[in-house]
C-alpha cells in the first residue's frame, strides 16, 4: 500500500505509524489513497482562485475594443459555456457510471476512459501546454503589480507626468522564489487554505477597481464610449480594429480559463461518497462528487461572472476608448495611492496562489509518468521524513525538489524573455479554450450519454464546438499578431504592461 502511494506524487506517503490501531479504514478513501476532506466550498475556493485571476484586469479594455454591444454578449456567451462543459465533465470523473464508477485522477485519465486512442497524447499535449502557459502569464502578471506598487508611490512623490519605469526583472526572481518554496508541497489538498486566502485576494482587488471605475464615473469625467467600441479612423485604424477584437476575444477566453484543472480539483478533495443502507442508520450520506463539483461550477463561475460584468463595463465607462490594458497597473488611476498598491499587493498574493491550482497538475503528470516508468529509482520514488518546526513531519523526495524547481526557474525565464501582459493571456486563452473547455468535454459527453449520432442534441452539440472552434482560431490570431507587435517595441529592463 505504502510503494502505491508513494508512487502518486500529488499525495504524501503516509508511513504505517499513521495507521496504528486498526484505523487504514478511516484514513483512506475507497482508492486507498489518504481521506480526502474538501467540500463544494473548499472546491468553490479553487474555483474562484483558478478563474478570477489576470483576466479581470484586462476586462475594461477588451470591453473597449468590442464596445456596449458586443462586449456584455462575448462575456455571457463564455460564461454560459464554461459553465455548461463544467458540468459535463463533472459527469466524467467516475466511468462509467458518473456516481459508482472508477475514479479518474487527471483530464488525461478521463479523456483515456471514454475517448481512448491518439486523443489521449492530444488531451496531453493541450492540456499541459496550457498550464505551462499559464504559470508563464501569472508569472508576468504578478511581476507587473509588484512594480506597480513602487510606480505608484514614486508617482505620489514626484508627481503623474514623472516616467517612473521600473525593470519587471527582480520583481518576477522574487515571484519564482516563493513558488519555489511552495511548489515542494505535494498535496493538492493541503493547498486549501492558499486558494481560499488567494480567493479572498481576488475580491479584495476585484472590488477596488470596481469602487474606484464607479468613484470615477460619479466623478463626472467625459470619456469617448461607442455601441462599437473603439472608433477606425479615430482611435485605430481598421486593421487594428480587426487585430484588436479578435485579441479581446482571446482575454475573456483566459478570464474563464479553469477547466484544464476541474478533474484535479475533484479527484483531490471529494471525499469518497458513502451510501447507507441500514434503515437505523441515521447518519446523512454525502453527496455524489459530480454534484458537489457542479455546485461548486455554479457558485464558483457564477460569482466570476458577475465581478467580470461589473468590471468591464464600470471600467469601459470609467476610461472610455483609452482604457488600458490593465486597469490596477496601466495608471488609469492614480490616487489614493496607498488603496491602489493594496489592490496591487492583493494581485500579487492572489497569483501566488493560483499558479499553484495550476502547476500541481502538471506536476503530478510529470512525477507520476516517471514513477511508473522507473520505480525501481530511488531517486525519484524515496521518500525522506524531515521534521520541520512548527510544520510536523514532511516527506522530501529529492526528484520532486529537483523538477519542481527547475520548472518555476524555467517559467520565470521565459517570462523575463516575452513580458506582455494582454498578448500573452489572449494566446492563452485562445489555445486553451477550445480543446479543454469545450471538444474534449463534449466528446466525453456523448461517449457517456451514448448520444445517437445526428440527433438533435447530437447536431447542436457538435455546432457548439465547431463555432468555439472558430472563436478560438480568430481570437489566437489576433493574440499572436499582438505578440509580434510588442515584441517590435519591446524595451528591455523597463515596465512592460
Amino acid at each position: 500500500m505504502a510503494k502505491q502511494m508513494q508512487k502518486t506524487s500529488m499525495f504524501i506517503e503516509q508511513s504505517p505509524g499513521d495507521y496504528e490501531n486498526g484505523d487504514i479504514q478511516k484514513n483512506l478513501d475507497d482508492d486507498g489513497r489518504p481521506k480526502r476532506t474538501g467540500t463544494w466550498v473548499t472546491a468553490s475556493a479553487h474555483i474562484i482562485t483558478a478563474v478570477i485571476g489576470s483576466g479581470v484586469l484586462s476586462l475594461a479594455w477588451a470591453i473597449a475594443q468590442l464596445g456596449w454591444v458586443a462586449g456584455p454578449a462575448v462575456l455571457m456567451a463564455f460564461s454560459f459555456i464554461t459553465y455548461f462543459t463544467s458540468t459535463l465533465l463533472a459527469d466524467c470523473y467516475r466511468a462509467p457510471d458518473p456516481v459508482h464508477g472508477k475514479r479518474n485522477y487527471t483530464y488525461m485519465d478521463v479523456v483515456r476512459a471514454y475517448l481512448g486512442g491518439r486523443k489521449v497524447q492530444l488531451c496531453g499535449l493541450a492540456q499541459y501546454a496550457n498550464l505551462v502557459g499559464i504559470t508563464i502569464g501569472y508569472t508576468i502578471t504578478a511581476s507587473i503589480s509588484m512594480v506597480a506598487v513602487k510606480r505608484s508611490n514614486c508617482f505620489h512623490k514626484h508627481g503623474h507626468h514623472v516616467k517612473c519605469q521600473t525593470s519587471n526583472y527582480p520583481f518576477m526572481v522574487i515571484f519564482a522564489c516563493i513558488q519555489l518554496v511552495l511548489s515542494q508541497i505535494p498535496n493538492f489538498d493541503k493547498l486549501s487554505w492558499l486558494s481560499i486566502v488567494a480567493a479572498i485576494m481576488s475580491f479584495a482587488y476585484s472590488s477596488i477597481g470596481l469602487g474606484l471605475s464607479i468613484a470615477k464615473v460619479a466623478g463626472g469625467e467625459h470619456v469617448r464610449t461607442s455601441l462599437t467600441g473603439v472608433t477606425v479612423g479615430v482611435d485605430v485604424s481598421g486593421s487594428e480594429k480587426v487585430w484588436r477584437t479578435f485579441q479581446a476575444i482571446g482575454d475573456i477566453a483566459f478570464a474563464y480559463a479553469y477547466s484544464t484543472v476541474l478533474i484535479e480539483i475533484q479527484a483531490s478533495i471529494f471525499p469518497t461518497l458513502h451510501l447507507h443502507t441500514n434503515i437505523c442508520d441515521t447518519i446523512k450520506s454525502s453527496p455524489p462528487e459530480n454534484k458537489s463539483m457542479k455546485r461548486a461550477s455554479s457558485i464558483g463561475v457564477s460569482t466570476t461572472t458577475l465581478f467580470y460584468v461589473l468590471c468591464g463595463l464600470i471600467g469601459y465607462a470609467a476610461f472610455g476608448n483609452d482604457a488600458p490594458g490593465n486597469f490596477l497597473t496601466g495608471f488609469g488611476f492614480y490616487e489614493p495611492f496607498w488603496l491602489i498598491d493594496f489592490a496591487n499587493i492583493c494581485i500579487a498574493i492572489h497569483l501566488i496562489g493560483a499558479y499553484q491550482v495550476f502547476a500541481q497538475p502538471l506536476f503530478g503528470f510529470v512525477e507520476g509518468w516517471c514513477s511508473r516508468n522507473w520505480p525501481n529509482s530511488k531517486f525519484i520514488t524515496s521518500e525522506h521524513a524531515v521534521d520541520v518546526p512548527f510544520y510536523g513531519i514532511y516527506y522530501l523526495n529529492f526528484f520532486r525538489l529537483v523538477w519542481r524547481t527547475a520548472y518555476v526557474i524555467i517559467t520565470a525565464v521565459v517570462a523575463m524573455i516575452f513580458p506582455f501582459f494582454n498578448d500573452f493571456l489572449g494566446l492563452i486563452g485562445a489555445g486553451s479554450f477550445w480543446p479543454l473547455t469545450v471538444y474534449f468535454p463534449i466528446e466525453m459527453h456523448i461517449a457517456q450519454s451514448k448520444t445517437p449520432k445526428y440527433s438533435f442534441r447530437w447536431i447542436w452539440l457538435k455546432i457548439l464546438s465547431w463555432v468555439c472552434l472558430v472563436v478560438s482560431l480568430i481570437a489566437a490570431a489576433g493574440s499572436v499578431q499582438g505578440l509580434i507587435q510588442s515584441l517590435k517595441t519591446y524595451k528591455p529592463f523597463q515596465t512592460q504592461e
